[in-house]
């Protein structure tokens, strides 16, 4: 297995070759560097992509070698998706301008797609271009090591970690450390299941670290920096809550590292989970056992010899980095709205937040499914040059968060993202809409779960919607019940499922209200008794939202309304819409899914999460 160290040396005791295994190419320390790069990677797909396109090895075999490189299989015959690891959504202008580069000449769709883990994903590129994609991408310092495959996925954070408003402390250099701890591992290379982190700034909890297999949350103990450790969240087919596992674990002698590899050593060792890969999660053995059952057995493994064994010390790997010193100077003039003083006031409320540096704010621009094409993505680098000092970070919310712009700067910005197409207001709002790729490329998808977004954010902004506790509701959707479009915690969410219809089948998706994960608190929303065709889902949400502004009590927010009313008649108002319907003429539009033009079939294939 590969090693986890950053400053290993040749057997003679220096250092390889840079971009060697034994001297990774890696800059330490610069914005968006955060992953060791090593070049022998990108041969060794050359070379067993090769193999595998000349029948030389075996499909299932080469499967688990490429997940690994983050390179997955879709729906389509012969193509790929290439998942690009941002951690903490960091990114830097440079790396915007190389997946432009790249889109430009491997991607056929042109554009990337920011994921709910801050991820960009490209799809459709054909085998033989992927190791192409990947050296390229990885000049400018971007990783799709261990994207995919059974081992710690992109580490997620809040976007804003470093100049929010009441933190303890930045989080951002422990969760860099852990990042470079990690990748490569022998411990997580292989696990029964993936394993999805997450650091959080503020007891608000942006990261939202309660539907996590780990995650970490500031602590402060008499002048020590700690974190709060959380086990055992997760979303899809058994969605679960993480319990905390300790109050307080130190950071700076790298405790917090020791006692996640406890717990993923654990967790490796659990066989009887890796008999139905699709419930191997490590949230499976904590609901099981229970989270002191599981922290007794976390105590007993750190007493093994394995403790000895490996360096903790975080002095070598953590990410430091002063963006304040790059920020930009107070402008000597800038531009004011004038004549468009009213939309630019919307973008104000909605998008741009004060930064705790006095003079400066963050900027949350709206990225209409998470999808970026090249010329928007070489714009966000230009703007992000000029007015950012070059730092921004994507978001859960599919969508990217300039940092350290001057508040002189503000609308210059908004000016400049409404050229790009990306100056909308309402960022986080509830046209923001979120959604996984479903069937446009997923083997897992049943339904357009991306049709159904522009078709229901269309709607919604049609319905002209100016009530600030309204625009507070948040709209997410999921092309099957795995959930990466994260349906569980939306306010109105909803999956993609298949309903029969004698000789044919309608593409359908069930609702949940009610979720929240906004303020520190997490809850799963309430399943709806209720099979609604998906031509009929932007009618419903318009249905359930008129019936909200018409029947809430003064300040009432959306889910304390679910909670007061019962979900039974939220049924009650969208029962005519709801199935059963027959095949004809008339209704034959309900048998074909969004953004599709042929009729609905189930085209669902082996999907390579739990291989």
């Amino acid at each position: 297995m590969e090693p986890a160290s950053l400053d290993s040396t040749s057997p003679g005791g220096s250092p390889g070759r840079t971009g060697s295994l034994e001297n990774p190419e890696v800059v330490q320390d610069v914005p968006g560097y955060v992953i060791p790069i090593l070049q022998r990677e990108f041969d060794d797909f050359d070379t067993e992509s090769t193999r595998f396109l000349g029948g030389a090895v075996e499909e299932t075999d080469f499967i688990k070698f490429r997940l690994k490189q983050g390179v997955y299989g879709q729906r389509q015959p012969d193509v790929q998706m290439i998942r690009v690891k941002l951690p903490f959504g960091g990114i830097t202008p440079d790396q915007l301008d190389a997946f432009a580069d790249g889109i430009d000449k491997y991607v056929p769709l042109r554009k990337g797609h920011i994921t709910t883990r801050q991820n960009i994903q490209m799809h459709h590129i054909p085998l033989p271009d992927a190791a192409k994609l990947l050296r390229e991408l990885a000049e400018a310092g971007l990783s799709s090591r261990e994207g995919c495959g059974n081992t710690v996925r992109n580490v997620t954070g809040d976007p804003r970690a470093g100049v929010l408003e009441g933190e303890l402390f930045d989080i951002t250099p422990y969760a860099g450390a852990y990042v470079r701890y990690f990748v490569r591992h022998p411990t997580t290379q292989a696990m029964p299941r993936k394993i999805k982190t997450a650091f959080t700034a503020t007891d608000d909890d942006n990261a939202i670290t309660r539907i996590h297999d780990i995650s970490f949350v500031p602590r402060l103990r008499d002048g020590v920096r700690g974190v709060e450790i959380r086990v055992g969240g997760g979303t899809s087919i058994m969605p679960r809550i993480a319990p905390t596992l300790y109050e307080f674990v130190e950071l700076d002698n790298g405790d917090y590292l020791k006692v996640a590899e406890a717990c993923f050593r654990i967790f490796d060792r659990q066989d009887w989970l890796r008999v139905n890969r699709a419930r191997a999660r490590i949230k499976v053995l904590v609901d099981k056992i229970g989270i002191d059952a599981f922290r007794e057995q976390v105590e007993e493994e750190l007493e093994g010899d394995w403790v000895d064994e490996r360096d903790f010390s975080v002095d070598q790997i953590l990410f430091e980095y002063d963006e304040e010193a790059d920020a930009p100077s107070t402008p000597e003039t800038y531009a004011t709205p004038n004549g468009d003083g009213g939309e630019f006031a919307r973008f104000h409320r909605s998008n741009v937040r004060p930064q705790r540096q006095p003079g400066f704010s963050t900027v949350e621009v709206k990225v209409r499914r998470g999808d970026l094409d090249p010329e928007q993505l070489r714009g966000l680098g230009a703007l992000m040059r000029s007015h950012t000092g070059g730092y921004a970070r994507t978001t859960v919310q599919q969508n990217l968060v300039l940092r350290w712009v001057r508040n002189e700067s503000a609308y210059a910005v908004w000016r400049a993202l409404t050229e790009l197409g990306l100056g909308d207001a309402g960022a986080d709002e509830i046209t923001d809409v979120v959604s996984c790729p479903g069937t446009d490329s997923c083997k897992l998808g049943i339904t357009s779960s991306m049709g159904l977004n522009q078709a229901v954010q269309e709607r919604l902004v049609a319905m002209d919607l100016d009530d600030e506790l309204t625009r507070a509701i948040h709209v997410k959707m999921s092309g099957c019940p795995n959930g990466c479009g994260q349906h569980h915690i939306a306010s109105i969410g909803f999956y993609g499922a298949a309903v029969k219809v004698g000789e044919h089948t309608i593409p359908a998706y069930i609702p949940h209200l009610g979720g929240t994960y906004e303020g520190g608190e997490v809850r799963y929303g309430q399943r709806l008794k209720a099979r609604l065709p998906a031509k009929r889902v932007p009618e419903a949400v318009e249905r359930w939202i008129r019936f909200y502004e018409s029947d809430r009590a003064d300040g009432e927010e959306f889910v304390a309304f679910v909670d007061r009313v019962g979900t039974g008649e939220f049924e009650a108002r969208v029962k005519d819409l709801t199935m059963p319907m027959q095949f004809s003429l008339e209704n034959m539009n309900y048998f074909i899914d969004w953004s599709r033009t042929g009729p609905f079939e189930v085209q669902r294939g082996e999907g390579e999460c739990a291989v």
